[in-house]
């Protein structure tokens, strides 16, 4: 007894006979027709039986192989189960993201490709493919300025660490610097790369600004003159990331040449690459000292307290859509993170450096245990489209629940733990009372952004305990 009803049965039988007659089976496909009393029909190029069987047949194959790939992860899941590592103690909670954004940010009228927060106040600046720069206080959600001045896409923006001046670059060859503490006028701007720059950083002497570009040049600038003092050429391709280790003694950098390289900071001399990527290398991240012991169980390392040298470990991300963890003094890859469908756009560590966290042009983000390399959640569509940038602000607020009206103003302004000189607001340049007055901090947060083609920022919030 045939398990098909009478309409998928005709449906079948016109499919094979379509796929006999335009393969030129002209015989099988008359013997078709008598076997099955098709003889006086006429088939339609249009009906949706036309190419049927070749695309039920691709479906079937397809299926196959995602039933493959699952039963292999379902497999490694299995096994990393039953693994000592799963016997360690699971993280707290507030080590992972919030369920749902506290804000997204709109306002941009094209798509936002860079995100940086200011490491003092509760503030947000955004790049775009518009050309503007938008500054957006990221506790109320609200846009509080525009800033114009570069005539194609703001590629990447960063604060110095002060918050004295945001550094913005942009495809129109030229890096701006921005009065971060007054009106966010245009203070300098910098010439000196011969195409787009794509990276800009400052040095944590704040005195020394570095930059990358398509023009396959590192620059390094004097932030007061604005003056360029060395130029590096490490790649032979457009060098796309450009990162200072926190200690800026080392850089490490990405590049379209498919490879990455560690650079000493003093000499500029390539310390070593990093090879093994199978496209462009779209971004690097420095591990945290915090991360160490569980990268060194992730690769089994018996020693898990080992050596905590700063600037040990770094990870890229591809187009290949894989995320790599290097050994910097070896210069080998020690493991390679695959899950996303697209090319993987950005990557960091979580302070704690229990986990490393990626967004993808397949719209997702991911979160990585990096005790056992395993994708331990996944937030599909986070937006509706590719997710260019993620970046944490780490910030100290003061004390929310404070009864004084002026505190509780600060509460939303000022994220610092320790004394600092006397600022001015940035919406009505009013001169803010000094920080001094502030003592009692209760609340460390992360605050986490994503920044989207879909032309939004999302901002989470978690709070450390």
């Amino acid at each position: 007894m045939s398990l098909l009803s009478d309409r998928q049965r005709e449906e079948l039988h016109k499919s094979l006979l379509d796929y006999l007659q335009s393969s030129g089976y002209h015989d099988s496909a008359n013997a078709l027709r008598r076997d099955v009393g098709l003889e006086d029909v006429t088939l339609d190029s249009k009906a949706k039986y036309t190419g049927l069987l070749e695309k039920k047949w691709t479906s079937v194959i397809r299926l196959q192989r995602k039933v493959m790939e699952l039963e292999s992860k379902n497999a490694q899941l299995t096994a990393e189960l039953s693994s000592p590592a799963m016997a360690t103690k699971r993280p707290s909670s507030v080590h992972f993201l919030p369920s749902q954004p506290k804000h997204t940010l709109s306002g941009h009228r094209s798509a936002v490709v860079s995100i940086s927060f200011h490491p003092k106040f509760a503030l947000l600046a955004s790049g775009s493919e518009d050309s503007s720069v938008k500054i957006w206080d990221w506790d109320t959600g609200e846009c509080e300025r525009t800033l114009k001045g570069h005539t194609k896409p703001v590629l990447d923006l960063d604060y110095d660490s002060n918050g004295i001046i945001l550094a913005s670059c942009s495809s129109d060859t030229s890096i701006k610097l921005w009065d971060a503490l007054g009106d966010y006028s245009n203070i300098k701007t910098l010439y000196g790369h011969d195409h787009s720059v794509s990276c800009v950083r400052f040095l944590s002497n704040n005195t020394t600004l570095v930059s990358s570009g398509r023009d396959q040049s590192i620059k390094f600038w004097d932030v007061s003159t604005g003056y360029c003092t060395r130029t590096i050429n490490p790649h032979s391709d457009w060098i796309r990331t450009v990162l200072p280790s926190d200690d800026s003694t080392v850089l490490a950098t990405a590049s379209s040449d498919q490879t990455a390289s560690i650079i000493d900071m003093s000499s500029g001399n390539t310390l070593g690459e990093l090879r093994g990527h199978e496209h462009v290398i779209e971004c690097v991240a420095w591990a945290p000292i915090t991360s160490y012991p569980h990268i060194r169980q992730l690769i089994s390392e018996t020693n898990t307290s080992g050596d905590n040298t700063p600037n040990k470990y770094v990870a890229t991300a591809s187009r290949d859509k894989s995320i790599k963890i290097w050994d910097t003094t070896t210069y080998q890859c020690i493991h390679t993170l695959n899950g996303h469908d697209n090319w993987v756009k950005s990557i960091l560590f979580h302070p704690a450096g229990t986990h490393l966290l990626s967004s993808s042009e397949d719209k997702s983000i991911k979160i990585w245990d990096l005790t056992t390399g395993r994708c331990t959640r996944t937030i599909d569509g986070a937006h509706r489209n590719f997710i260019n940038r993620l970046t944490w602000g780490r910030q100290t607020m003061p004390d929310l629940n404070s009864s004084n009206s002026q505190n509780s103003n600060l509460s939303r302004r000022f994220s610092m733990p320790h004394p600092h000189p006397t600022l001015r607001s940035m919406s009505s340049g009013d001169v803010m009372r000094s920080v001094h007055q502030q003592q009692t901090v209760t609340k460390p947060l992360n605050v986490i952004a994503s920044a989207s083609s879909d032309m939004t920022i999302k901002v989470g919030v978690v709070v450390m305990i």
